[in-house]
């Protein structure tokens, strides 16, 4: 198979299923990646319950997989090698690689088996192939899973996760990969929700993008922003499609987008690979796969590689119910990155580009093109023609053309919101006469309840002049009870003593 004619016949913004030769490593999720030099590199995972310590190597030239042997770096207090080459880990940062000292990948955190209680930083040297742990310093960060860890710079951004005791996490941490010192950020407003299994990228070298997540009973679709100048964060106003609240998904940005892959809710996986246009804050649906695709899993990674001058997406790995050991390869369209990059709301980028575009397009067009001309007709001392003039006219003709279409995308996108505007005052004016509606019905059932009332107190004094009524007769009844018994016993006397006529006929005799 001719690799690049394959390559080149992708269709654009669609995931493909890698065709793979030879033996193929053990289907996992939560493992790290990274690509380098035209390979994918696959560090530990875990499947049915138990982490693995491997290190697999994806070739995307040939399509093969093959097994990385590392070798530990000795302990120079024993002198022994022995130890466990690399430890058993899920859950550790799981799209992050640097390559500042050589071809190093470093991994974060993670599920250990034996784990101090603090963070650990382990490193890969790919040209080695050896192993070792980093020494950090500083306030170094709780041990913990399901982490974030973005690069920015010569920093490594931390944010949340969960630690070994099962609390959630939303601190944020950096460490300086120069020093390999760990720092406390503090931060102002209001964080994101604790939360792991999330994820974050980086816009303009600035700003820290949160997206999704999950507490132990909340799944988020959520995004939030730090700006790591101010160390404000904030909940931006987001526009496009409904995005479904998701963890476990990966992301990779892509010029000025963002692409996440998969994430679930325990329940489903998510079917959609969603863009993010970072600069205009706008969620769009990518692609959408069928329901148990490996891509629709929880713990996939996704990664980016260059082949040949073009770049495209890398995902592995993945749980839904079954593990996944598929590679898939997406070849994204190139997006225009021609206009500034904005990182504001919607609207504020909107009226931002209006009164940008309509003061340069003024400038523009006050030029006194005739001063140029009279400037360009007169030749030099050597009598060749002047350009530069006429290279700068036409330079001016395309800007003018470029911010014409900037203010006419910025007026349709602030019609746009004129309309949504509008819809939102008038949904506003119907809810207000509905609670106006509901404010008079409250008051009807307010008289209602007072009558009620009323009706009550006078049923309560009846019901008690009714219980003196049945004590009285009760009473009278004793009473009567009383005299019946009586009347019984001066019959019964009577009848014992023979009675009148008992006497007369004595005196007969």
């Amino acid at each position: 198979m001719d690799i690049n004619n394959w390559l080149k016949d992708l269709t654009y913004d669609e995931w493909v299923v890698v065709p793979i030769s030879g033996a193929r490593p053990s289907a996992r999720y939560k493992q790290a990646a990274a690509v380098v030099d035209d390979k994918l590199y696959i560090s530990g995972g875990s499947r049915n319950g138990r982490n693995l310590s491997d290190v697999q190597v994806f070739d995307l030239r040939n399509l093969t997989w093959s097994n990385l042997k590392l070798n530990l770096i000795a302990d120079k207090d024993s002198g022994s090698s022995s130890l466990e080459v690399l430890p058993a880990t899920s859950g550790h940062n799981r799209n992050f690689s640097i390559s500042m000292w050589g071809k190093k990948l470093l991994l974060l955190g993670g599920n250990l088996k034996d784990s101090s209680g603090k963070l650990m930083v382990h490193y890969i040297d790919l040209e080695t192939s050896l192993y070792g742990v980093i020494e950090t310093s500083g306030s170094v960060p709780l041990a913990r899973v399901g982490q974030s860890a973005t690069l920015v710079g010569p920093r490594v951004i931390l944010f949340g996760g969960e630690d070994m005791s099962r609390k959630l996490l939303n601190d944020v941490y950096a460490l300086d990969l120069e020093s390999m010192t760990w720092d406390v950020i503090k931060t102002t407003q209001t964080p994101p929700a604790p939360r792991y299994d999330h994820a974050a990228a980086i816009h303009g070298d600035r700003y820290l993008l949160v997206f999704g997540g999950c507490s132990h009973s909340v799944f988020f679709n959520d995004l939030h922003v730090l700006d790591l100048e101010t160390m404000e964060w904030s909940l931006p106003q987001i526009q496009g499609d409904l995005v479904s609240p998701r963890a476990g998904h990966a992301g990779i940005t892509v010029d000025d987008s963002w692409v996440i892959v998969g994430g679930g809710d325990n329940r489903s996986g998510c079917l959609e690979t969603l863009e993010l246009n970072m600069s205009k804050l706008v969620w769009s649906v990518l692609t959408t796969v069928k329901p148990r695709n490996p891509l629709a899993s929880e713990g996939l990674t996704v990664c980016s590689a260059l082949i040949d001058g073009e770049m495209y997406l890398v995902a592995f790995g993945g749980y839904n119910g079954k593990y996944s050991n598929e590679v898939f390869i997406m070849r994204p369209k190139p997006r225009d990155s021609s206009y500034p990059k904005i990182f504001q709301s919607p609207a504020a980028a909107a009226a931002a580009a209006s009164v940008t575009a309509a003061y340069a397009l003024t400038k523009a067009e006050n030029l006194d093109f005739k001063q140029l001309d009279d400037i360009n007709v007169k030749p030099p001392e050597n009598g060749h023609p002047i350009e530069d003039v006429t290279v700068k006219i036409e330079s001016f003709e395309k800007e003018k053309q470029v911010l014409e279409s900037s203010l006419a995308e910025a007026k349709a996108e602030n019609s746009k919101l004129r309309g949504e505007i509008d819809e939102v005052n008038n949904t506003h004016a119907e809810l207000s006469k509905e609670l106006q509606s509901v404010q008079g019905q409250l008051v009807a059932e307010r008289s209602r309840c007072f009558t009620l009332e009323a009706k009550i107190s006078e049923l309560r004094k009846v019901l008690e002049s009714t219980q003196s009524v049945e004590d009285e007769v009760r009473a009278l009844r004793r009473q009567k009870s009383a005299l019946d018994r009586e009347m019984e016993l001066a019959s019964a006397r009577r009848q014992s003593s023979g009675g009148v006529w008992q006497w007369l006929g004595g005196s007969e005799k």
